[in-house]
């Protein structure tokens, strides 16, 4: 019986546990976050996002570079805000068929974006955001992506 139980007990601790999927409200309020930040991001807005950000977090993109190197970078939230003016021409960024998980005062968002400067293709890939919410209102604390330029579904 106890060759039994080692075996069982590992495969039950390898099992993952089922995700939270979202109410509709709260579906929508982590939703509105993540849109208000894409708008802060198209405005050049430092303020507005940092408005909707943890100060505590980071952004990270992973990505290859021009000589076909991996790279990770991390920002604080107030470095990349800092940064937006100096954006040339117009960003945007546009979700593709966002996935909302949601326990309690956390949530996720696993999506697909494209991101375009003055209407002009610029990359794809995944966004994952990490929110938490504080005194009812949603912030994202970190904010996850991968950048590329093949594999968009353009090709």
């Amino acid at each position: 019986m106890r060759r039994l139980m080692f075996p069982l007990m590992l495969l039950l601790a390898a099992t993952p546990a089922s995700a939270q999927h979202a109410s509709a409200e709260d579906s929508a309020a982590v939703l509105a976050t993540v849109d208000a930040l894409f708008a802060a991001l198209g405005a050049k807005d430092g303020a507005a996002m940092l408005a909707l950000t943890a100060p505590e977090g980071v952004a990270t993109a992973s990505f290859t570079d021009e000589t076909g190197e991996a790279r990770i970078v991390s920002r604080s939230w107030a470095d990349f805000a800092g940064r937006l003016a100096a954006i040339e021409g117009t960003p945007a960024e546009r979700a593709i068929d966002p996935h909302v998980h949601v326990d309690g005062d956390i949530a996720m968002v696993w999506t697909a974006y494209e991101f375009t400067f003055d209407g002009r293709f610029s990359h794809c890939g995944i966004d994952h955001f990490d929110l938490v919410r504080r005194e009812g209102r949603w912030r994202v604390l970190n904010l996850t992506w991968t950048r590329r330029t093949e594999g968009c579904g353009r090709e």
